[in-house]
């Protein structure tokens, strides 16, 4: 055999078996860091029609997590194979770099601003702290094989950016959607500011549910409307769950359209909704009672109650709002604690009472709590109604209630003077909802998600009372309140000075400077921005600014938290200041959870970070996870996962390395053979490659990721290792290395490599790279700079497809019968056995067209293919319609160079070890083949 070895052309590259991707991919950074890849591709695509994905900024505070590297890796995706689709489609990075958790971060280091350290010390060193946390993403989000203009990223905190938040505020403030009111707002004691709707979280918690008598103060009213002359007390019953509420209380609330019930138990009278009259007597624990009457609440309008611990009386009123789902269809009314309290508190002209200050503490001039924190007011407000017979029932229960989503601690409603968006006062909701019904949302019902909050959401409550952030640079009139007049040209020289020296600019400013000395009238506002104003004028501070980008931008993309964060923030102030919508498209992916379906956090200990996946296993495998897994639902991540993964990426990686060690020695200019000349199947493949081109460039301009990880893992493992590059080895291995047969694979080979390589790309980025250095021919420096292959442009042919898929089932079913005899021991390998095949029909028409090269198909030494009626005994069931195999192994000698058992092995007395046709590849011209 010695002697015959150096006459097989064994496949050889010096692409590596194993990807050590924790290595190597640091040296591919370097290599695309040296070179400047990413400002190479710009210049690539250079003139193209542009493609913006706009990034939406991760906050600069902490180590990027798994849902950070999911996000960054979804982009990357979608932009790389933008590029390859012949896009300019640049990536500007993006962070967002005010508000509380920078400061709270801050406060632990130098004290808080005003007390410890001068505020303008306070706020250099929030942007020293900003800017670190901002390398230290940057260079986890480069790790993960993210391209993009990463020394040019945009920054909420760049001076130019401050300069155009304020403009955008000014473009606001024109179109006449601010306001400022004295309304109800999230209010988190721990931060000492409000909140918005996006940092609010749910969650649960454990509070007092009290049953509360509003003793009627015009019994001689009630008994006229009930039509009794009892003389017993009656009160109204509230049902509540924030005792601390009740100091604020301005009136009891019915819905007009239910009915109340006027209820005897004997001792006492007291009004409950009808439908609620069982639950609530359960509750009570009263079994012996009689109704004295039913009215509707609209008749109660107006009756005057006793406050259970005021001396003051408040009204009944009526209030859509009531629902009858829990409590006694009475709803304790403050309207300086709850946002529908406020609306019909204002419709009936009710005080806006708010006894609490920002540390949730009551002011010293409130009855009975003075000075106390609202969590201990609550038993001292119970204990005192307990004492005074105004307490009906006191229980725990447990139930979703708002928290700050940086404190995790609950929140209180409470009214402060604040500045808001208005929804409704131009139009603002209206032109917002016409908008979504234009933007293309995936997945679509992200499009019922985001318009159900935008139409139910309130006013916009925009200021905030910090040190770190963009102001609300307005001057107001000392006694009014009212904007000055020359707001919009204020702005503009304001938005000057920030742009030259930053938000210190307005905060040191005094406004004699701008205003002139003669004008005392006006102040400044001190209040700073709502971060997610920051962020959501992204559109108008960078997109609309940055030559690089354009607006509106093709996609946003975030996790499904974002509609009622990010992706409506941009929305509300896109439409208010343009009237359009920011984004041609929104894509929403899930959160990621543990094997067990929990969400991932530090407190429950199943986080896995993406810092430690790149050191042991590489990034490509986080990316290939990212790909594989349909990123519309919560995506689950596990070391078992991770398992599967890395087995997946070593099937597709030993793929590409045999298509490049059998394309040893091949020039694609020298060597290739032309399309009409192919073997059948390789022809076959071709056109299968083409078909599958068309249809991985359509997932992934339709973001359908995990599908092209299916077909690519599909393709590799299967189409190509399972099949055609099984049925190549012996063409590749034993025909004349420049024969015409093994030039046809190796073209074939060099289209399938070049077509893949592309596809892999986005997802598999170093790999790829690493792939491409190895494709023979002349390329570029980089596959990222590329466009996909136009190599496998191909119209295929439906009856040769056909053709091989009846040859492939045929295969299939061989292969099932050739494991048996394998296993039984008669055979070691399948080239060891000969096959005999009956059918009839197409079928078999199919099998005879490929002549003797049936058996270079099923791998076997002979393969032969009768009727059905010619089968034996031996013959089995192949599985289809008429189609029966014999197999059993072979008599015949083993030809030592090709490992087929042959009748003529030894027939040529100069080679005695060979077949025939091993004696023709060795001394001869060379076998012929036509099919395989």
């Amino acid at each position: 055999m010695t002697k015959y070895r150096e006459t097989l052309n064994l496949p050889r590259t010096d692409f590596p078996m194993k990807g050590n991707l924790a290595q190597r991919e640091p040296e591919l950074l370097k290599h695309w860091q040296d070179m400047d890849l990413y400002g190479q591709i710009r210049t690539a695509k250079q003139g193209r029609d542009k493609f913006i994905l706009h990034d939406g900024p991760p906050y600069a505070n902490g180590d990027i997590h798994l849902g950070h590297a999911l996000n960054k890796i979804l982009k990357d995706i979608i932009i790389k194979s933008r590029n390859l689709s012949g896009f300019d489609a640049p990536y500007v990075p993006g962070w967002d770099c005010h508000g509380l958790p920078i400061e709270h971060q801050v406060e632990k280091k130098v004290g808080r601003a005003g007390q410890k350290v001068d505020a303008r010390t306070f706020r250099r060193k929030c942007r020293e702290y900003a800017s670190q946390q901002v390398a230290r993403q940057k260079a986890d989000f480069i790790r993960l094989g993210v391209l993009g203009d990463w020394e040019r990223p945009y920054l909420t905190m760049d001076f130019k950016t401050e300069a155009n938040i304020i403009r955008a505020l000014g473009r606001m403030i024109a179109a006449g959607h601010l306001l400022k009111g004295y309304k109800p707002v999230y209010w988190c004691t721990d931060c000492g500011s409000a909140l918005a709707e996006a940092e609010v979280d749910y969650e649960n918690k454990i509070s007092q549910q009290i049953d509360v008598r509003f003793r009627v103060a015009d019994q001689e009213r009630l008994n006229n409307l009930y039509r009794t002359t009892d003389r017993k007390i009656a009160s109204v019953m509230i049902w509540t769950t924030t005792p601390w509420t009740l100091p604020a209380n301005q009136a009891v609330a019915l819905h007009p359209d239910f009915d109340y019930v006027l209820v005897d138990d004997g001792e006492e009278r007291f009004l409950l909704a009808a439908s609620l009259l069982d639950s609530c007597l359960q509750r009570y624990g009263i079994e012996h009672y009689q109704i004295a009457g039913s009215i509707k609440g609209r008749q109660l309008e107006n009756l005057r109650l006793l406050h259970p611990f005021y001396e003051r009386t408040v009204p009944i009123i009526m209030a859509r709002h009531v629902t009858a789902e829990a409590g006694t269809g009475a709803v304790h009314t403050a309207p300086g604690h709850g946002h529908d309290d406020y609306i019909v508190g204002t419709e009936y002209g009710l005080p806006v009472d708010n006894p609490v200050d920002g540390r949730g503490v009551f002011v010293d001039s409130t009855g009975l709590v003075g000075g106390m924190h609202v969590d201990k007011a609550n038993n001292v407000i119970i204990e005192h109604m307990r004492e005074t017979g105004a307490l009906m029932r006191v229980a725990k229960m447990e139930h979703s209630y708002p928290h700050c989503w940086r404190h995790k601690t609950p929140i209180i409603f409470r009214a402060t003077p604040q500045w808001f968006f208005s929804m409704d006062a131009r139009g603002l909701r209206a032109d917002a909802l016409r908008e979504i019904d234009k933007v293309n949302f995936v997945p679509d019902w992200g499009r019922q998600r985001i318009r159900g909050m935008v139409a139910e959401r309130t006013d916009w409550c925009i200021s905030r009372q910090r040190t770190w952030g963009v102001p609300i640079a307005v001057f107001i009139d000392r006694d009014t309140g009212e904007l000055h007049p020359e707001t919009a040209a204020l702005i503009e020289k304001i938005a000057v000075l920030v742009e030259r020296d930053g938000i210190d600019a307005w905060f040191e400013l005094q406004p004699e400077d701008l205003l002139g000395a003669a004008d005392t009238r006006y102040s400044k506002v001190l209040d700073t921005l709502d971060v997610w104003f920051d962020s959501g004028v992204s559109h108008y501070a960078v997109l609309a600014t940055d030559p690089r980008l354009q607006y509106p931008a093709d996609l946003y993309l975030e996790g499904s938290d974002q509609h009622r964060g990010w992706f409506q923030s941009s929305l509300l102030t896109s439409v208010g200041i343009n009237r359009i919508a920011p984004y041609k498209g929104v894509l929403t992916h899930g959160f990621t959870i543990d094997a067990a379906g929990r969400k991932m956090s530090k407190s429950l200990g199943n986080t896995i970070e993406p810092q430690q996946i790149t050191r042991t296993l590489g990034a490509d495998i986080l990316r290939l996870w990212v790909a594989a897994t349909d990123y519309r639902a919560e995506m689950s991540l596990s070391d078992e996962i991770l398992k599967r993964m890395t087995d997946a990426y070593r099937k597709i990686r030993n793929t590409a390395r045999y298509l490049l060690a059998n394309l040893d020695g091949f020039d694609p200019e020298r060597d290739g053979v032309a399309t009409e000349a192919l073997l059948d199947l390789d022809r076959w493949v071709l056109e299968y490659t083409a078909v599958l081109q068309r249809e991985i460039i359509s997932a992934y301009t339709d973001y359908q990721f995990h599908l092209i990880y299916q077909k690519l893992h599909h393709f590799c493992v299967v189409t190509l290792s399972g099949f055609y590059l099984d049925i190549l080895k012996d063409r590749m291995y034993t025909m004349r290395k420049q024969s015409h047969e093994r030039r046809s694979a190796q073209t074939v080979m060099y289209h399938v490599v070049e077509a893949l390589v592309r596809w892999l790309a986005p997802i598999l980025s170093f790999t790829a790279e690493e792939i491409w250095q190895y494709i023979p021919g002349r390329r570029g420096a980089s596959v990222f700079r590329e466009d996909w292959y136009t190599g496998v442009v191909i119209d295929p042919a439906p009856l040769r497809d056909e053709h091989w898929r009846q040859i492939i089932a045929v295969r299939d079913a061989v292969s099932k019968q050739l494991e048996q005899l394998r296993v039984a021991g008669a055979i070691g390998s399948s080239l060891d056995a000969e096959v005999a095949i009956y059918c009839d029909g197409a079928l078999k028409d199919h099998l005879l067209r490929l002549e003797d090269e049936l058996r270079f198909v099923c791998i076997t030494s002979y393969a032969s293919v009768g009727a059905v009626r010619e089968k034996t005994e031996a013959a089995v069931s192949g599985g289809l319609d008429d189609l029966w195999i014999r197999v059993q192994a072979s008599t015949y000698r083993k030809c030592i160079r090709c490992w087929h058992h042959r009748e003529d092995v030894g027939s040529n007395t100069d080679h005695p070890e060979l077949c025939s046709r091993c004696v023709e590849n060795v001394a001869g011209d060379g076998e012929i083949r036509k099919y395989a």
